[in-house]
């Protein structure tokens, strides 16, 4: 039996706090909604929605046509 997939919320905490230990710093770019998809093992939609979710909180800002980067004052 396969394990409960993560939902968007465990994916936005989980990337969160991967900014907060300093492995994603200030002005990083993250991984594609593909390569998170894929990291986490959830859909492209459910990578999606954890990165709109980070970034509503501030943690994160997106650049059309470039991708998503961490927030130069990432807010928890």
């Amino acid at each position: 039996m396969s394990p409960i997939p993560l939902s968007y919320t465990d994916i936005a905490a989980d990337i969160a706090s991967r900014i907060t230990s300093g492995e994603y710093e200030p002005g990083a770019k993250l991984p594609s909604y593909s390569q998170l998809a894929d990291l986490y093992s959830v859909s492209f939609s459910t990578a999606a929605r954890a990165v709109a979710l980070l970034r509503d909180r501030g943690v994160v800002v997106g650049a059309p046509g470039r991708g998503v980067f961490v927030a130069d004052r990432p807010s928890s």
